[in-house]
């Protein structure tokens, strides 16, 4: 299996210059944490390229040299790159991905810029990143796509690859339902649709998976078993896959001659100071400003610290051009000057304040010296900058503050946990970790460490790779048996080569789609067209299984030559006779039933009761997913309890719960049909849990239908109504 790793960036970067371009590393976790795991890929695999990393190279270029570039990228980093148009890639990444996922996603909505163009610009540049794919992809490929930049992407590569597994990974939080539906009605559904194109979607967190899931059943309707959702005839895995990173290239890092150098320049520069060590990227999730109010009223609190602790802040350049990272940036610059104007002396200075971008060994020398991180950003997706520090320390020594807003502080409980918001909870923070005797550091630090150890990037992403591998298994081994061409073709000479034909055919979900209200419902020219065509053939017996009322049925399909069934069973009607019950019921039980079912109707707004003669239903389809699927479960288990003693059954639908009759469903109606003459040819299509009634009831051989996915005891599946109506066609014009 060959591994394509696609994101928007490439490892590295190509620069133009002086007419020759050059490759220089790429920077982010997603790259380096990747990388270290890759580098093992390709070390311990027997074929000699065993992954292929497909993304943008940091710039455009000229046609001409494409071809160049594409052949030194793949011999040297086994890379595709991709060439997107420079006002696409502009509007797409500095537009819709900085200035409406981002700030969306790590919950400042008021930064959210709605722009169609943006809009458009994305769907453009997953189209363009599909397409290149389509070039390069193998038998036996493996794609996992990474990141905000491609949420589209699974589903346009699930549209021309039916069967290639398919992994999404989200490197920075899902927002809760109320923050993500700040989206266009249109934007959100087709976000949602492109990630479950994927066979496997990956967050950080448990908590960003439960907001992923709440947002496909609130929005899509879709619900979910155990972090599976049916979608299509596939099963979607929804899990959390907390990142790690090298940890042994950190841990060992203070061991190498340059890194010890480095140390020892700094505790020389530093001399008794307590080091608090602040690194991030020039961002206004990460929450820098609210860190250097906390570390301001501890200087307020505490003035005997002054002239005993420095403050090493490092901020990164990121993303430039972006406005609200400059207002950002002068802001900090503004504060620094104003803490060390006001607390700092010409012998002391509070704060060191560096711009810029600190390679690996300067910057785990400051992780060694530093006796505290301070890690507090606002919203994090997982933050790997704490993690880095916890395994730099091979001493065991220093103390983590960090934000239980980010999503290592599900990992990292032992470090000090604060809300990065409240200014004096940091301040307090600080006191403690400054205090904090060596033993507890040790303590602490070695249950962190072990931790990290353990879960590493390496383990992080093999146990990605191998869940995918496990869905696409299972999902070969538990089939949704898609009716192909192939039984197709069977199916319809079987039907020609007939003499005698039972056709039994439900109506919602299976003839049409289902509607909000049942009065809504009623049969299209379409549907109308089909029933016509085959009940005219004398050949055929068409029965209309539903669990419709008597009224309805006779109103939609009474002008036509077909056999009815009606309340799942309990009434049949023989073309051209009259309505006649299939056994002797009662209905004495139905007041009681009503009175429980209108009091959950009033609970659940979009509810309403449909009482039949013999059945009533409580029907949910309008109301609100998440709150309904609580309410659902409560309604059952009341009324299994309250039916103990009566002959009723209750039967859970597609968006509805019914009470009906004991001993009538859709079977035995289909035995009395059966009964009247001999058939050579049976067939029965639906998509309910009262259909596996009809199903098991038909001879083994018989064409038995499911509409959707799920468990059957039908041989064959269609996905949708519209499948079905085009084997109805198929039919009818052979």
């Amino acid at each position: 299996m060959r591994l394509v790793i696609v994101s928007n960036r490439l490892p590295f970067t190509i620069k133009e210059e002086m007419g020759r371009f050059t490759f220089k590393p790429s920077a982010g976790g997603l790259v380096s944490g990747l990388s270290a795991y890759l580098d093992s890929l390709r070390g311990s695999s027997i074929t000699r390229k065993p992954y292929l990393w497909i993304g943008w190279p940091g710039t455009y270029l000229k046609k001409e040299h494409r071809e160049e570039i594409k052949k030194v990228a793949y011999s040297e980093y086994l890379a595709y790159p991709i060439f997107i148009p420079e006002k696409s890639m502009d509007q797409f990444y500095h537009g819709f991905c900085n200035k409406t996922i981002w700030p969306l996603f790590h919950y400042f909505p008021s930064y959210v810029v709605y722009e169609e163009g943006y809009w458009d610009q994305y769907k453009k540049v997953n189209e363009l990143f599909c397409d290149a794919m389509t070039e390069v992809l193998k038998p036996g490929d493996a794609v996992w796509v990474h990141d905000y930049h491609l949420m589209l992407l699974p589903g346009l590569l699930r549209n021309r690859f039916s069967d290639i597994p398919i992994g999404f990974f989200l490197h920075i939080p899902f927002p809760a339902y109320d923050i993500f539906s700040l989206l266009p009605g249109k934007w959100r559904y087709e976000i949602l649709y492109g990630l479950l194109g994927a066979d496997l979607i990956g967050f950080h967190t448990f908590e960003y998976t439960q907001h992923f899931l709440n947002c496909v059943l609130r929005i899509l309707g879709l619900e979910h078993n155990m972090g599976a959702i049916e979608v299509e005839g596939r099963s979607v895995k929804v899990d959390a896959f907390p990142m790690g990173i090298d940890f042994k290239r950190y841990n060992k890092s203070s061991s190498s001659k340059s890194v010890k150098a480095q140390m020892l320049d700094l505790k020389k520069n530093l001399g008794s100071l307590k080091t608090i060590m602040s690194i991030d990227r020039l961002d206004y999730s990460k929450g820098v400003v609210n860190r250097l109010r906390g570390y301001e009223v501890f200087l307020e609190k505490h003035p005997e610290w002054h002239g005993k602790v420095v403050l090493l802040l490092v901020v990164v350049p990121s993303r430039v051009g972006v406005e609200h990272y400059q207002l950002m940036k002068r802001q900090i610059d503004e504060l620094v000057g104003k803490i060390n104007g006001r607390f700092g002396s010409i012998q002391w200075v509070p704060i060191i304040y560096q711009y810029r971008h600190l390679p690996l060994e300067p910057l785990t020398a400051i992780y060694n010296v530093s006796d505290i991180a301070l890690i507090t950003p606002l919203r994090d997706g997982m933050n790997l900058v704490c993690k880095e520090y916890v395994a730099s320390r091979a001493d065991k020594k220093g103390v983590l503050i960090l934000s239980e807003t980010c999503g290592a502080a599900r990992e990292l409980l032992e470090a000090i946990i604060i809300n990065p918001n409240h200014e004096e909870e940091v301040a307090d923070a600080i006191l403690k970790g400054l205090e904090m005797n060596e033993e507890e550091q040790r303590k602490r630090m070695d249950a962190m460490q072990s931790r990290l150890k353990l879960y590493d990037v390496n383990q992080w992403a093999g146990t990605f790779i191998h869940v995918l591998n496990q869905v696409k298994k299972d999902q070969k081994i538990f089939p949704n048996r898609i009716l192909g061409d192939t039984v197709r073709k069977r199916m319809v000479q079987a039907f020609s080569n007939a003499k005698s034909r039972a056709i039994f055919l439900d109506y919602d979900g299976t003839l049409a789609p289902f509607s909000p209200a049942p009065r809504f419902a009623g049969p299209d020219a379409e549907t109308m067209e089909i029933l016509e065509a085959l009940s005219k053939d004398e050949k055929n017996v068409v029965v209309i299984v539903s669990g419709r009322d008597k009224g309805t049925l006779d109103e939609w399909f009474g002008s036509l030559k077909v056999n009815l069934v009606a309340e799942h069973g309990a009434w049949i009607k023989e073309e051209g006779k009259e309505w006649k019950l299939i056994r002797p019921l009662v209905k004495s039980w139905k007041n009681g039933i009503r009175r429980i079912l209108d009091i959950y109707s009033h609970r659940l707004q979009g509810s309403f009761v449909e009482e039949k003669e013999y059945s009533i239903a409580w029907h949910y389809r309008e109301a609100n997913p998440e709150s309904a699927s609580a309410v659902v479960k409560e309604l059952i288990d009341y009324l299994v309890y309250f039916t103990s003693n009566i002959d009723v059954q209750i039967i859970r639908g597609s968006k509805v719960v019914e009470v009906r009759c004991a001993s009538v469903d859709k079977g035995i109606a289909a035995v009395y049909f059966l009964s009247l003459k001999p058939f050579d040819f049976t067939m029965a299509i639906g998509d309910d849990y009262t259909d596996e009634d009809l199903f098991r009831a038909l001879p083994q051989k018989s064409w038995t239908i499911k509409v959707g996915t799920g468990k059957t005891v039908a041989r064959y599946n269609l996905k949708n109504f519209m499948e079905v109506r085009e084997l109805l066609h198929s039919i009818v014009r052979q």
